[in-house]
């Protein structure tokens, strides 16, 4: 028997951050995480193997700005911000995923 996979699809991860960080503002990484899965109704883990990679590269990519900051807990921590690049490049993705979600239904409702 397989088992179900609880991984996000490959591609989605950086339109869930940036989603996330346009909604919620300010954000250190297991804030994120932790969002992504409640708003997904458990559906949806972000795996921290996948989440900090991802957050370095969109920091490279002038995507998000990272500073240290204090978490509610009183330990130090990155916090992440949406750039203008971010925005521009959320509404991309965003553009994205609606066209494969869509082609994705037409074969569905075809087969």
């Amino acid at each position: 028997m397989r088992r179900a996979k609880n991984d996000i699809l490959q591609g989605t991860l950086d339109l869930l951050v940036l989603k996330t960080l346009a909604r919620q503002g300010r954000m250190h990484g297991y804030a994120i995480t932790s969002h992504i899965q409640r708003v997904s109704a458990e559906q949806l883990r972000v795996e921290e193997g996948s989440l900090y990679p991802a957050l370095h590269r969109m920091e490279q990519d002038g995507l998000v700005k990272a500073e240290w900051g204090t978490t509610e807990k009183n330990r130090q921590a990155r916090f992440y911000t949406l750039t203008a690049a971010g925005k521009k490049q959320l509404e991309s993705e965003e553009a994205t995923w609606a066209r494969l979600r869509d082609g994705v239904q037409r074969v569905l409702r075809y087969a």
